[in-house]
């Protein structure tokens, strides 16, 4: 049976093997990625740290992510998108051997070190993979635009639903055998992955034939740049509520234990990734060009986490709801923001495009990430949904000055 599938893996066209090889790298390093961060975020607090504290562990590892998008975008056009992919992979590794340190060596700077290192490997790693696709999909077929939507879907949603799968797994470790055990166990299963993707990942995949300025990674496209500025407002929206906020709600005001909270984020984001891979069909339903498709789908998300806001929290039934609606309707905002910039980003160079585009996404994390901590801490999990709401409603406005119809940049 293995015979069979590697005789059908090698009868594939060389893109397609290459973007399966892509999306397998991607999905390991999301796994490690999503555990990672949940417990960091449960291991922390239940050592004493407050939400704003907790929030201060991932603030290098947002800040270096908008460094890395820019930087990233310019090395993957010099120096090809199989070197900065397989560089992310070592980064993630070596930032999970820091967190291998007895319990007293966990210091607030020795942890956000290696929280700045893990930033730095998600956005590389990321933008490789996002990049990588623009170069695989055959520019010969007349339905490539299509295409291109469908395989970025198939991408971003398929990394999300490991992503949720990586929330869960991180409670689980966490529960099972501890902190440390749970770094060992996440650096092992990367350094195979990486040994795989340095043997058959192709060597200049992506590599512009001149060697570009690094000027020129900031966007001249006025289509990037309101795309980027909708998408900073767009995940600042979400994680203002999700990062800290939620999963210390739960833990401290439900009693809910480190595997029920990681269960539940890894349903949501498994959820949202599914929700993901169907959202051609669903973006399809509404006319309008793509002004009026991005314009449209923020606006249906905005009203969600203000109706959340005056809900009463102590129900937790409502907040469950609400939060499987926003991550339905924040899938399809996303996956549709991927296919854009994708679509928006020249062929040769599309590395730089992406990666500006991401650093704005970074951003978005960062600030999303701080009012998390700071806002829940002073003014409680309502405040953070209104704050929610208003970003979603300005992401929503900014997308009406995006071109008409897609096929303008």
């Amino acid at each position: 049976m293995a015979e069979s599938l590697v005789a059908r893996l090698r009868g594939l066209p060389f893109e397609v093997r290459q973007y399966l090889l892509i999306t397998g790298n991607y999905w390991a390093f999301t796994l490690t990625d999503g555990a990672l961060r949940m417990l960091v975020v449960l291991h922390f607090h239940q050592l004493g740290y407050s939400p704003l504290e907790v929030a201060m562990l991932f603030l290098f590892y947002e800040a270096f992510g908008v460094v890395t998008n820019l930087v990233g975008g310019w090395l993957g056009a010099r120096l090809g998108l199989n070197r900065t992919m397989n560089v992310g992979l070592g980064l993630q590794i070596v930032a999970l051997a820091m967190l291998m340190v007895p319990a007293t060596a966990l210091t607030v700077p020795w942890v956000m070190a290696a929280q700045a290192l893990s930033g730095i490997a998600k956005d590389l790693n990321k933008m490789s993979a996002k990049s990588a696709v623009k170069v695989l999909v055959p520019k010969d077929n007349p339905g490539a635009g299509s295409a291109l939507y469908r395989w970025v879907a198939i991408l971003t949603g398929s990394k999300n639903a490991l992503k949720g799968a990586g929330f869960f797994l991180g409670g689980v470790l966490l529960t099972l055998i501890g902190f440390r055990g749970a770094m060992l166990v996440m650096a092992s299963m990367l350094a195979a992955v990486l040994l795989m993707s340095l043997v058959r990942l192709k060597a200049d995949l992506g590599r512009q034939k001149r060697k570009p300025k690094f000027a020129e990674v900031f966007s001249k496209s006025r289509a990037i740049n309101v795309l980027s500025a909708a998408r900073l407002c767009l995940f600042a929206s979400r994680d203002v509520w999700f990062v800290v906020a939620l999963p210390v709600f739960l833990y401290d005001q439900h009693g809910w234990s480190h595997w029920t909270v990681g269960g539940l984020l890894a349903i949501w984001v498994i959820g949202y990734g599914g929700v993901q891979t169907q959202a051609p069909r669903l973006t399809g339903l509404i006319k309008g060009g793509a002004r009026g498709v991005t314009a449209f789908w923020a606006l249906m998300l905005a009203g969600l986490p203000a109706l959340l806001a005056l809900l009463p929290l102590a129900e937790v039934g409502w907040l469950v709801v609400g939060l499987l609606a926003f991550g339905v309707l924040f899938a399809v905002n996303s996956s549709w923001h991927s296919y854009l910039i994708v679509h928006y980003a020249r062929a040769d160079g599309v590395s730089m495009d992406v990666g500006f585009y991401y650093m704005a996404n970074a951003m978005g994390r960062l600030l999303g990430t701080l009012l998390s901590g700071w806002v829940y801490q002073v003014y409680g999990l309502a405040a953070c949904l209104w704050i929610s709401a208003a970003l979603v409603a300005a992401s929503a406005l900014m997308a009406l000055a995006l071109p008409r119809e897609a096929s303008e940049r």
